[in-house]
């Protein structure tokens, strides 16, 4: 799960500097350090750390020895001034006695152990297909974004703090390539020249006050000597990819979008931070959603500043539309996702916010609310202002991903599915024992009456549908196994129409994929994208999974109208494609037009 992945809580660091110039670093002799080796490194790690149910209690757990950066590198280290040895050296000091990676959540040696280990980026390289044959309708790019460090983290590190790396299969007649690259953004490039990381972690950096207040000092001393510029942002762009506009991006929420494209013969190169024109001044949403008709893309931003919530529109000519500030929500609160239908926009104001104060009691800005009631917002997407925002209190109902929402009863009626997190005091901490049952949620406009009803009790999440069904009624979702999460055994497929007629699982097709093999979020490709009377599940669910005890990474096809969801074609990868978040899928013709 990818809630929290890049966070909106360093980009209002009171640190102002002129958005486009460009760091000034001390003088440094660069040597083109390296970025963090995979394959022997992932060993080196591995067999050092035990099993995570055979982990000692976290409170008798010894610190880990200090961490190098870029201890891995198979390059000469960079010979750096004595301002950046004076900053490492603190950096050092602050996670090996202030705040060393005690607790086993944010211990780098088990963190980044299995295939959560970071790779190092692959030029485009063929693939052979090994069971079955690609469809001519995946002529394109399945596309993947998730966390891998540039350099081993010295100290604490969560799974959502790594830099965005995107691993690419490109498809063209039946053959494929893949090809891994960081997504080159502000932050990757400042380090990659430094030779060390330079700006703390977000979700392992800030627990405490004596942490906090020691790393954030020290992020404020590197920003002033000049080793880099918050103003051109700090995001790592690690979470999603979408199509905006005739334009690929790459998204993170703490940041603005990272423009991508892929080449014709498989390579990612990045672009760069787009502002749409000077019109986004701030971070946006990793989950945009594209409505299929119109095409408008309609997103958000989030942050521990009001207006806690901000929402906006960009044209089908990526014209960004004016900003519609949200006022009546009292308190930040994470909200990584929503949904729209024909005519309104749904929000959730969950259990889980931003709490700086929680820093005084030695806990993290970000964590649960237990006492909090939490609410469904719904206003008309198109609004000028919040007048017409109205909110639902929906007792227990936590979300972090949306899959679909739409209108019934002409228009009276709003029924949004989605996984609801039934142990949210877990969140963060131990993502293990986060358990998300699919529900669908049933708003009638009209009497204010709000009505729950489960659609499968199995440990659910990143539930996808086919793309030309956003904000309608749809019958099939696709959505993947925790077991738990964050590895994923599985995927399975839904009919929501199911509990109209009765009460029972809704849960039509599964495809889990064995013993020690384990994949990511399913992607859905329409076998005729084009045809409108098409139907539903007339195409295939897409995914990475990787066999641990092989080492082997596969790219998986199956055929989304089967029961067991049967392969259709299996694709050996070259290199291990590690675990992440959201991926999509960008057919040839588009591909072309970037």
């Amino acid at each position: 799960m990818d809630a929290f992945s890049s966070s909106s809580f360093l980009s209002t660091l009171p640190i102002s500097f002129p958005k486009n110039k460009s760091p000034s670093p001390p003088n440094l002799t660069i040597l083109n350090v390296s970025s963090v080796r995979i394959e022997e490194k992932t060993v080196a790690t591995t067999k050092q750390t035990p099993r995570p149910a055979e982990q000692p209690p976290e409170q008798t757990r010894k610190p880990p020895p200090p961490r190098k950066a870029a201890a891995v590198s198979r390059r000469p280290a960079a010979e750096v001034s004595l301002p950046t040895l004076i900053f490492n050296g603190f950096d050092e000091f602050i996670n090996t006695f202030i705040d060393p990676p005690v607790r086993q959540s944010v211990d780098p040696r088990h963190a980044l152990s299995a295939n959560f280990a970071p790779v190092d980026e692959l030029p485009p390289t063929e693939c052979e297909v090994v069971e079955g044959a690609l469809p001519s309708c995946l002529d394109g790019a399945y596309i993947r974004n998730g966390p891998n460090p540039q350099y081993l983290p010295r100290g604490p590190y969560h799974l959502f703090d790594g830099d965005g790396m995107l691993h690419a299969v490109r498809i063209s007649q039946g053959r494929a390539t893949l090809c891994s690259r960081y997504v080159k953004t502000y932050k990757y490039e400042v380090e990659r020249s430094i030779g060390s990381p330079v700006i703390p972690n977000v979700f392992s950096g800030f627990s405490g006050l004596t942490a906090s207040a020691a790393r954030g000092a020290l992020t404020a001393a590197r920003a002033l000597s000049g080793q880099f510029n918050p103003g051109n942002g700090i995001g790592l762009a690690n979470t999603s990819l979408a199509l905006l506009g005739g334009k690929l991006f790459a998204l993170g929420e703490s940041d603005l979008p990272y423009a991508v494209k892929i080449t014709p013969d498989g390579d990612v190169i990045t672009l760069g931070r787009h502002d749409f024109d000077g019109k986004l001044i701030m971070s946006m949403t990793a989950h945009p959603k594209i409505d299929p008709e119109t095409r408008e893309a309609f997103a958000f931003r989030y942050g521990p500043m009001p207006p806690f919530l901000t929402f906006f529109r960009v044209n089908p000519d990526g014209v960004k539309q004016p900003d519609v500030p949200i006022f009546s929500m009292p308190s930040p609160s994470f909200i990584h996702d929503f949904a729209i239908t024909k005519n309104y926009a749904i929000f959730s104001d969950i259990q889980i916010g931003m709490n700086p104060l929680d820093l005084l009691n030695g806990g993290s800005p970000v964590g649960a609310s237990p006492g909090k009631v939490p609410r469904v917002g719904v206003i008309p997407r198109y609004a000028k202002d919040e007048s017409e925002m109205r909110w639902f209190e929906v007792p227990g109902f936590n979300i972090v991903h949306a899959i679909n929402a739409w209108e019934e009863d002409e228009g009276n009626t709003i029924v949004l599915v989605a996984p609801n997190i039934m142990s949210v005091e877990h969140t963060m901490e131990r993502m293990d024992l986060v358990h998300a049952a699919v529900e669908k949620l049933t708003i009638d406009l009209k009497t204010g009456m709000v009505f729950r009803q489960p659609l499968s009790t199995r440990n659910l999440d990143f539930g996808v549908i086919n793309p030309a069904c956003v904000a309608k009624k749809n019958k099939y979702v696709y959505a993947a196994v925790g077991d738990p999460m964050p590895k994923i055994s599985g995927v399975v497929k839904l009919d929501v129409s199911v509990s109209e007629a009765d009460r029972r699982d809704c849960i039509v097709g599964s495809r889990m994929y064995g013993p020690g093999c384990f994949g990511g979020e399913p992607f859905y490709v329409a076998r005729e994208p084009d045809n409108p009377e098409a139907a539903e599940d007339d195409g295939y669910v897409v995914s990475y999974v990787h066999d641990e005890k092989s080492g082997e990474s596969k790219f998986l096809v199956m055929d989304a109208q089967t029961p067991n969801l049967d392969i259709v074609a299996a694709v050996k990868l070259p290199a291990r494609v590690p675990c992440g978040f959201h991926g999509l899928f960008v057919k040839e013709s588009d591909l072309n037009n970037l």
